[in-house]
């Protein structure tokens, strides 16, 4: 059998595949994600051109097709029309299917249209990468069987090949958006899988990205890891890049005695930090009701799951009728439950009437705060007077 010109232990095999997958996955967080699906940073010439070459060798991925299904998954999230929502397709398909759901949809020209503007369209784009996409995969694989030896070289091509389809078709879209932790209230099913994002170049943090999707930085708490923000700030730092935007740092002040525009705006401005306070207070509430009533653990999840979403979230295909119903019920019998998730949908709807003045939103939040602190629910009175500390 062929040897490679590298004779290494079985280790160093090891270390090598998991190198080179590693600088895919950094080009993909940096230049596909970041960098050109949401503009959250400019990238000098040579970075660029880099990850370019090197997703082109190692993915067969058209930065464009790429770009227009990332972006038409935030802008569809959770709903029908999005290209790869558990929520739809199950979580089953997406993890280990997901690739064949972006195939799909990267063949969408109307998909491609209206999402994929701004993408290189240079005369390398045109005439080789988009032009031949899977032509890198082959002078990859050339390349390992020259460098590793025709066995391992070709099982070390293979990993490579395979790495971003499961990892980010599956992995991120899947799990990201099925199992883990929230740091933030958005209306989608996201979640942080796991909060040392060094594996997936800190793609795990997926709940913080879709709180704030233009934010180059994806750690949000002190104990969060985004290792792809540390590749960004080592490339600012030598002039290859710029970052145009990061999340904003939640500010409090001393408690306010009235509720003007001033508490609106920040509130608003710090909605799904907001949004994630109530849901633990709320889920403070319903462990209290689910205690004295008979409460399955599949019902207590999709309660759950309604609080962290808004009440869309019992329509997924996954919740079955049955559940569906008894989780109605569970609303009709127990009225602190009816009113946590009432007063939920009714706080987020604060920051979706765009068609308010601010007079009338000023007005409407002070309701909302005087209706918790009339609720007789203690965590409810708690929250509504943090509301008042929140400062732009």
């Amino acid at each position: 059998m062929f040897t490679g010109v590298v004779d290494l232990p079985w280790w160093g095999y090891f270390v090598s595949a998991l190198c080179l997958t590693h600088v895919t996955i950094a080009a993909v967080t940096i230049f596909l994600h970041r960098h050109q699906a949401h503009r959250a940073l400019e990238l000098g010439p040579i970075p660029s051109h880099f990850f370019r070459l090197w997703l082109w060798l190692t993915t067969g991925m058209v930065t464009k097709e790429w770009a227009a299904v990332h972006r038409k998954h935030h802008a569809k999230c959770e709903t029908v029309e999005d290209p790869h929502s558990p929520r739809t397709y199950g979580i089953s398909r997406v993890l280990w299917r997901g690739v064949f759901l972006y195939v799909k949809e990267a063949k969408n020209s109307e998909t491609l249209s209206r999402y994929g503007h701004g993408t290189p369209d240079d005369w390398m784009e045109r005439k080789v990468y988009s032009r031949c996409p899977k032509l890198g995969l082959l002078v990859t694989l050339l390349a390992d069987v020259v460098i590793f030896g025709l066995g391992i070289g070709t099982l070390i091509w293979v990993v490579q090949v395979a790495w971003i389809p499961f990892w980010a078709a599956g992995v991120i879209n899947g799990l990201g958006h099925f199992i883990g932790y929230r740091n933030f209230g958005c209306p989608d099913a996201s979640t942080n899988i796991f909060p040392i994002g060094v594996f997936i170049g800190g793609e795990e943090l997926h709940n913080n990205h879709h709180a704030y999707a233009t934010s180059a930085k994806l750690s949000s708490k002190w104990y969060e890891v985004d290792i792809g923000w540390a590749y960004i700030r080592s490339l600012e730092m030598l002039g290859m890049a710029r970052v145009k935007k990061i999340a904003p740092e939640v500010k409090f002040s001393a408690l306010r005695s009235t509720v003007d525009l001033v508490t609106l705006q920040a509130i608003i401005t710090y909605r799904y930090d907001v949004m994630a306070r109530y849901v633990k207070s709320a889920r403070s509430v319903a462990k209290d009701e689910f205690g004295k009533l008979k409460v399955s653990a599949r019902e207590r999840r999709v309660f759950r799951k309604a609080l962290d979403q808004g009440s869309v979230a019992l329509s997924a295909e996954s919740i079955s009728p049955a559940v569906r119903e008894r989780v109605a019920a569970l609303l009709l019998q127990s009225e602190p439950l009816k009113k946590i998730q009432s007063m939920r949908d009714e706080l987020e709807a604060l920051w979706a009437r765009s068609s308010s003045s601010h007079e009338q939103l000023v007005k409407q939040l002070q309701d909302w705060i005087a209706c918790a602190e009339a609720s007789g629910i203690r965590q409810l009175e708690e929250f509504s007077m943090s509301l008042r500390r929140y400062a732009v």
